[in-house]
């Protein structure tokens, strides 16, 4: 796998006491994050950087005992608009990674949230969007 592409950042979904046995792996790219599932069958479930719309860091006690966390990342999908990358070690790296990369592939295909506002919000008078 790791031959397919460049990755800037990888990692396993972690399990009991933090360790990475799991069938789920991690990737970010420049412009991707790809998320790889199962042993003898895989699958695999991708996103654009420039296509996320909000980001959520999850931190439960079990998880912070073993300094880990979960992002909850909010994409303009259709198949999958919820992300969820589960139990990954220093989760507050991974986000700032994440927003660092996210703001340039905005830049670099000149998209701001504005542009991704679908048909059933409108802005208000006074600049704030409603639904």
């Amino acid at each position: 796998m790791k031959n397919d592409f460049d990755y800037l950042w990888t990692d396993k979904k972690r399990t009991l006491f933090g360790l990475p046995i799991s069938f789920t792996r991690y990737f970010l790219t420049e412009d991707k994050f790809i998320t790889r599932s199962g042993f003898l069958s895989i699958t695999e479930d991708e996103f654009d950087l420039y296509r996320v719309t909000d980001k959520k860091l999850k931190l439960s006690i079990w998880e912070r005992m073993f300094k880990c966390g979960t992002i909850i990342v909010h994409v303009k999908d259709v198949d999958t608009p919820i992300k969820t990358i589960d139990s990954i070690k220093e989760p507050r790296k991974v986000m700032n990674l994440l927003e660092t990369h996210i703001n340039l592939n905005r830049d670099k295909y000149k998209i701001r949230g504005r542009d991704m506002v679908g048909s059933s919000e409108y802005l208000h008078d006074d600049g704030d969007f409603v639904e």
